[in-house]
């Protein structure tokens, strides 16, 4: 990955041993739901069949074992085929035989940079592409986008948004369905829209980018923090503000069919439904 700024090695192992803690959190929340094999340098790792998902492909290039395993644990979780690479070395041939519609690139590896590999991403074909880096100067963010990122994540990162960011930019390129449906829960993206049981929910905006965001991590827990950040861009936590939301959105599905949006206590909260 590379010196991270002036701090050097200490600031690189801070950040290691907080994405793995973040990795074990998860696990024990129940953030991932397990999935066979285990990502290495090209360790494809197939999404689970879920009738509710369509599947998209991720590339996923990051030289931390910890982050890589992260990403590609919750893209799977979330319904998507993943995988895993530790650098560009040969990344034209893997482009060419996963082809994925949707790459993640650090862009600080061994070898060629990520902004070097963007140039071949871009070269290759029309899939999304997600800068995951460290390196959080203005400079390096319009650098990244004027080279043809979608989205520009800086390290450290929340996972859910991560993946509600991936969810994001395949639906703008057209390679995932606006309509989402679980259970008797409809929900149309494109026309900021919800319906239960045929019936339609009156959602604020802010209801709507929550209900958005639960979407993409429904069977998961997240917690209020997570919420904050992806649907607020908050980075101080209110966990008030937060469940005050959640209890309008809760009172209006409910109004329509049993409950599906729980509270794990203590947690966070679990977009759920009942099982077909």
């Amino acid at each position: 990955m590379g010196p991270l700024s002036s701090s050097g090695p200490e600031l690189i192992a801070t950040l290691e041993r907080g994405h793995e803690a973040n990795l074990k959190i998860a696990a024990c929340t129940g953030l991932f739901r397990s999935a066979s094999g285990s990502p290495g340098q090209n360790g494809r790792m197939a999404a689970p069949s879920d009738p509710d998902r369509v599947a998209a492909r991720v590339l996923v290039v990051e030289d931390s074992l910890a982050i890589r395993e992260m990403v590609v644990e919750a893209l799977v979780s979330a319904g998507y085929a993943a995988d895993g690479r530790v650098d560009g070395d040969g990344i034209e041939q893997a482009l060419d035989g996963y082809r994925p519609d949707l790459v993640i690139l650090d862009v600080m590896l061994p070898g060629r940079d990520g902004f070097a590999l963007a140039d071949v991403v871009r070269q290759w074909g029309d899939a999304g592409l997600i800068m995951l880096t460290a390196r959080d100067g203005l400079a390096d963010r319009v650098r990244g986008l004027d080279g043809g990122a979608d989205d520009y994540v800086v390290k450290p990162f929340e996972v859910p948004e991560l993946v509600s960011r991936v969810g994001a930019v395949l639906r703008r390129r057209g390679r995932l369905p606006d309509t989402v449906q679980t259970g008797d829960l409809v929900v149309d993206r494109g026309a900021g829209i919800a319906s239960r049981a045929g019936a339609p929910l009156e959602l604020t905006a802010t209801e709507f980018r929550l209900l958005d965001f639960l979407l993409d991590q429904r069977g998961r827990i997240v917690s209020a923090h997570q919420i904050l950040n992806a649907v607020w861009g908050y980075a101080s936590y209110d966990d008030n503000l937060v469940h005050v939301h959640i209890s309008s959105l809760r009172r209006k599905m409910e109004a329509h069919g049993p409950r599906i949006l729980h509270t794990v206590r203590g947690i966070g909260y679990r977009l759920q439904a009942p099982a077909r």
